[in-house]
């Protein structure tokens, strides 16, 4: 059995700025990863931008890296 968690990712296609959040702002990430042990871990992490262009192309590095495992 694996032990690396799996990104909950739904992706919708009529929506480009899915997992994006702006806070005041500033522009968030957010996901979800779900363990072997059956618990979850809402991830929310803050892109330090207010363009929505550039907190596009950010949010897409996050959820390659957390789909492929990799470091969050």
């Amino acid at each position: 059995m694996t032990k690396t968690p799996t990104a909950s990712i739904r992706v919708l296609p009529d929506n480009p700025d899915h997992h994006l959040w702006n806070n005041h702002g500033t522009f968030w990430c957010h996901y979800t990863l779900h363990f072997p042990d059956y618990t979850k871990r809402r991830v929310r992490q803050s892109l330090g931008t207010s363009s929505i262009d550039h907190a596009r192309k950010l949010r897409d590095q996050i959820l390659s890296r957390a789909q492929k495992g990799g470091a969050l």
